[in-house]
């Protein structure tokens, strides 16, 4: 399956915001975005006025970015959307905060989406009892996403568990730490999103 292989902080820089693509890191002074606050690239540095469209697009491209979703399997979450009742944009957010690789993220098992998404492809992971290798696999209400019991006692594994027991995890999730699972008590709403997104925006774009 093809995947941006890049440097990820170009993607934070080109945004001209933190997307937290690095985890802790993006916490530090080596964050690129405290150190070049500009785009990626010979023009970089230069102003120019934005159009309509040009805000669209860089909407659709940051949250992209955040989820680490390629552009045919995010439109085909936005046509989703849109078949679900309700507000289009926060189906679309809903849809994306279900991922498998995300929740573990929300978990607190992983410092950014990306080693997340790892951990669910080698297969540390299980929904339900049953194991799940799919970083895309769609969670819903009453799940149980728990450590593979084969992993539990691994040195990395014991770490995770100790920084997610000081993490807080989002409303939707009742993480137990020590146990290395997390249960969907309700589906995450609007407010539960907490990066600056503006999904207006999104479905604008693609409603043109």
């Amino acid at each position: 399956m093809a995947r941006y292989t890049d440097a990820v902080c170009r993607l934070c820089r080109r945004e001209g915001m933190k997307l937290y693509l690095k985890g802790d890191r993006c916490y530090t002074d080596k964050c690129s975005i405290a150190r070049r606050n500009y785009a990626p690239g010979q023009h970089g540095q230069s102003r120019k006025k934005m159009s309509n469209y040009g805000l669209q697009l860089r909407e659709k491209q940051k949250v992209r970015r955040i989820y680490g979703i390629l552009e045919n399997q995010f439109r085909l979450y936005f046509e989703k959307a849109e078949r679900i009742k309700g507000v289009t944009g926060e189906n679309l957010l809903r849809l994306l905060e279900q991922r498998l690789d995300n929740v573990v993220f929300r978990m607190g098992f992983g410092d950014s989406r990306n080693e997340a998404r790892q951990l669910v492809r080698h297969g540390h992971f299980t929904v339900n009892g049953k194991k799940v290798d799919i970083p895309s696999y769609q969670i819903e209400l009453n799940d149980l996403i728990a450590v593979k019991a084969g992993s539990k006692s691994s040195d990395k594994f014991k770490e995770l568990a100790e920084a997610a027991a000081a993490k807080t995890a989002p409303q939707w999730l009742s993480v137990n730490a020590e146990m290395m699972e997390a249960r969907v008590i309700s589906l995450p709403v609007r407010e539960d999103i907490d990066m600056p997104i503006e999904e207006h925006l999104i479905v604008e774009l693609y409603s043109k």
